[in-house]
């Protein structure tokens, strides 16, 4: 039998709230600090307590972060879904279950480990011996694949924070599961863990809370949210990191939090921050946007400055709320009633969810507007390997005028009036004495004084829009991978960025060879019609059912541009599984003849 070293996929079902999140996690940080490649996906149900939930860990020596085309190894430990996991797996499959569930394993092509994990955790500690199962199994995986004791014990030290009777109780659980297979089991199957060495510098985060420290980083002085997932650990990071990073001599915060009664609260309250030379934030989920539409309008017609993330979960209307979906692009590019456009920024990776965490501040106040984060329930809840971050020197707060010798120097001041031709125009804050502060949401003259002239009302819609067209070459540019010329292009944006390598790798295993090109804002930028010209066909990559981005580019791209691009979009709520998507742009490339 060939040894199958750090390549292979694991699902782990269990139910929601019997702790295994914590066993899970151990895991994951075991196989991390021993310099192992991997990656863990948390699939859970959108109720407190009780319903199925599994969790993915992937092994790949080359680094593929998706959650694997089949599963290697299944744990069985939820009797409601056992059926289910049993029929889904593929032959040679390794599956460990706990034998007091009393439920069935009748297949023969599989390597059976049955363990008795709720009678042995009893002997530890009858009244959690359900959560002390989960500790069970990550002993018999431990001893399975040759995961380090030392590590792993200091991965329980780490998950449980010093509690020393949760320490010692679920130290005891794994050796009690890595005696028991050892036995009464001799190894039938071929995978194991070996270390490597990894950088001391790398770490492990989820991606929202990431966004919080770049938030933190760029300056935020008002975070105002209404809890909503897979949102809301954005915002709970942001609080738990305050007062450490941003008190003063005296001890008292720099920065405000307010739980708002609802949404459009909320995004009131990012307006006010905005209007009064704040820095202000919320954090929300699609539904939430929908809610804030009025006063988002209002932020970009005024022109106040304000920044909203959005990490999209599966929709319409209350949807799968804890799976993963990039389906709000339209939702936020167009925002609001009436003719409106807005910066968007795509973060495909940890580093750049924290990157533009702080960008979005100042995206925000150079252009005075609203300017989205857009992330997802995967890039956001699970996590990550982080290689370090991109901190700010300093903030770019754009055209403010400060003093009124630096209005006499800019001369003719309106607060709509653009004086250097880039639509941005020149603003003051409250307290400076420069007053009034002027900001308009109806009808207003360069001067923001109210007018309901049809020529007016055009020159300041035609002025908005060249000022957010003016951020297409100055937001973060396209990443492009062209290292040769290919007839067919890949566009894609976001966290399919995790999955992206595989896919390239599926395609190249079939004779085709692709170039890429990663969207990372909206409004587009020119790079991206550049790589459309250079290439015959184009495939448009997306996480959602539409092919939203797809319809944006059609849009915007010139007519004679827009035959060679074609949609591949597909969303079931899983991160993407690199093999559905390979055989959809195998598909799409036969059906057009490329």
């Amino acid at each position: 039998m060939d040894t199958i070293v750090n390549d292979f996929t694991m699902n782990i079902a269990t139910a929601n709230g019997t702790g295994s999140q914590s066993a899970n996690l151990i895991l994951l940080h075991t196989m991390f600090e021993m310099g192992v490649p991997v990656s863990g996906k948390n699939l859970f149900p959108s109720n407190i307590s009780g319903l199925p939930t599994w969790y993915i860990v992937r092994a790949s020596e080359a680094g593929y972060q998706a959650p694997g085309d089949r599963t290697h190894i299944q744990v069985l430990m939820n009797k409601a879904t056992w059926e289910k996991d049993l029929a889904s797996i593929e032959p040679g499959t390794v599956i460990i279950y706990n034998s007091d569930v009393k439920m069935p394993v009748e297949l023969d092509d599989v390597i059976a480990y049955p363990i008795p994990m709720t009678k042995m955790a009893r002997t530890l500690n009858p009244k959690l011996a359900r959560m002390i199962a989960n500790m069970i199994y990550v002993g018999v995986l431990a001893e399975l694949l040759g995961l380090d004791q030392a590590i792993l014990e200091k991965a329980v030290a780490k998950q449980f924070k010093g509690k020393a009777a949760a320490i010692e109780l679920n130290v005891n659980a794994s050796n009690m599961g890595r005696e028991y297979f050892r036995e009464n089991f001799e190894k039938e199957d071929p995978y194991c863990i070996e270390a490597r060495e990894r950088s001391p510098d790398d770490f492990l985060i989820e991606g929202n809370e990431a966004v919080a420290l770049g938030s933190i980083f760029g300056g935020v002085t008002m975070l105002s949210w209404y809890p909503i997932t897979p949102s809301s650990s954005v915002a709970e990071g942001i609080i738990s990191y305050l007062p450490e990073l941003r008190t003063d001599s005296d001890g008292k915060m720099t920065c405000a939090v307010i739980q708002a009664e609802d949404e459009l609260a909320a995004a009131g309250m990012v307006v006010g921050a905005g209007w009064s030379g704040g820095r202000g934030m919320t954090c929300t989920s699609g539904p939430g946007i929908s809610l804030m539409s009025e006063f988002i309008g209002l932020a970009y017609f005024a022109e106040i400055p304000g920044v909203i993330w959005d990490i999209n979960r599966v929709g319409p209307s209350t949807g799968l709320p804890t799976r993963t979906q990039q389906g709000d692009v339209s939702l936020l590019y167009e925002a609001s009633h009436g003719d409106t456009q807005h910066i968007v920024l795509f973060p495909g990776t940890i580093e750049e969810c924290f990157e533009y965490g702080w960008r979005a501040f100042d995206y925000a106040e150079y252009y005075q507007t609203v300017v989205f984060g857009f992330g997802d329930l995967d890039l956001g809840m699970n996590r990550w390997i982080c290689k370090g971050f991109e901190y700010p020197e300093k903030m770019n707060r754009g055209k403010v005028i400060h003093t009124k010798e630096e209005l006499e120097r800019i001369g003719n001041f309106g607060r709509y009036r653009d004086l250097d031709g880039d639509g941005i125009c020149y603003r003051t804050l409250p307290g400076s004495g420069l007053e009034p502060i002027l900001y308009r949401g109806t009808g207003h003259d360069e001067d923001g004084i109210y007018s309901e002239s049809p020529s007016v009302y055009v020159d300041n819609m035609e002025r908005l829009k060249r000022k957010i067209d003016g951020a297409r070459t100055e937001l973060p540019q396209p990443v492009l991978r062209e290292e040769v010329e290919q007839e067919v292009g890949i566009i894609y944006f976001g966290s399919m960025e995790n999955t992206i390598q595989e896919i390239d790798d599926q395609l190249e295993e079939t004779g085709r060879k692709v170039s890429q090109c990663r969207v990372r804002a909206l409004p587009l930028s020119p790079v991206v019609e550049e790589f459309v010209s250079n290439h015959e066909t184009v495939i448009v990559l997306e996480i959602n059912r539409d092919g939203q981005m797809y319809g944006i580019l059609r849009k915007e791209l010139p007519i004679e541009l827009v035959s060679r691009v074609y949609s591949v979009s597909f969303s079931d709520g899983i991160p993407p599984r690199a093999r559905v998507y390979t055989d959809k742009i195998l598909e799409k490339l036969e059906e057009v003849g490329a």
